[in-house]
């Protein structure tokens, strides 16, 4: 071949190399690079919102987180208040995916209206205990002083469930009370006896536990059990998060959160019936449930995130 030839062919590859290159440069670029500079995905935010009853704030909150951290994007949002005010908001479409009720009685609301997904279970259960001040001025015994005129007595209003499971526990007993005052709630009962304004009072047994350090000493009795509330809980059928609303269900059946609530004052519900949506209000429990379930209307829910 003439070398003018040679010469000619070297230049046309060389040039055609030069533009080749570049382009073979930037393609294995783009191969490396991704949209996301190669982190990998955040998971998805999801929110669960729980109803429960206003004597669970304090573990369902601690629970709430830890049931976050097991699930990554997930945020736990709860609505306390009294069980029977959350049950009307539920059947009045509220958006909830899971409720937590202090009484078979106001599950029962929300299962017949049809509102509950699958089966209702009890997952702990609480008793009525006597809280008296520091000090015990009233040199209070037994719930027999209840009757006492010279002293100063509170209960829940018979209209909450608290207040309706005093009422069965003295019918049983065979006591009338002589109460000075009927509050709306176990949060108000209560803290008349943290102000020393009573003498004696009924509350439940972790709210004695959750009482101010140093105001409030309790006094246990055996008519206690007579009056048991069970705690239900049960996911929602308008959840818009169903498979974490069942997570969260069976997770507050877990060791781990059962330790949590036992540990609070609640009691395990071992050996309890699981309440089906049909189930008769009537039952040994049914009628007592946590104090802080008024039904005064003026008793507003409050909503709070563990994030």
């Amino acid at each position: 071949m003439p070398r003018s030839l040679r010469f000619r062919r070297s230049c046309t590859v060389a040039a055609a190399l030069a533009l080749t290159l570049p382009l073979a440069a930037c393609s294995d670029d783009d191969d490396v690079a991704s949209p996301s500079g190669g982190d990998t995905p955040a998971p998805s935010s999801k929110e669960l919102v729980v109803f429960a009853a206003a004597s669970l704030t304090g573990t369902f909150t601690e629970l709430g987180k830890t049931f976050e951290a097991a699930h990554p994007g997930t945020k736990v949002t709860f609505n306390f208040g009294s069980s029977g005010t959350l049950a009307t908001q539920i059947n009045e479409g509220a958006p909830a995916d899971v409720f937590a009720s202090a009484s078979p009685a106001t599950m029962k609301t929300v299962t017949d209206a049809g509102n509950g997904a699958g089966t209702a279970v009890t997952f702990v259960k609480n008793r009525l205990e006597i809280a008296v001040p520091t000090g015990n001025p009233g040199k209070v015994e037994g719930i027999e002083d209840f009757a006492d005129d010279d002293l100063d007595i509170a209960l829940c209003a018979d209209t909450a469930p608290c207040g309706s499971a005093a009422d069965k526990m003295f019918a049983a007993a065979k006591i009338t009370p002589k109460p000075d005052t009927r509050e709306a709630d176990v949060k108000a009962v209560l803290t008349k006896v943290e102000a020393g304004e009573v003498d004696a009072a009924l509350v439940y047994h972790t709210d004695v536990l959750a009482a101010a350090d140093g105001k409030v000493e309790s006094i246990e009795f055996d008519e206690s059990d007579l009056a048991i509330n069970d705690y239900l809980i049960s996911a929602l059928k308008d959840s818009d998060e169903a498979d974490l609303a069942a997570d969260w269900v069976e997770f507050i059946q877990t060791d781990d959160a059962q330790d949590v609530l036992t540990g609070a004052g609640f009691e395990s519900a071992e050996g309890s019936a699981t309440a089906s949506p049909s189930a008769s209000a009537t039952s040994t429990s049914s009628s007592s449930s946590e104090d802080e379930e008024s039904t005064e209307p003026s008793e507003s829910p409050s909503a709070t995130s563990t994030s």
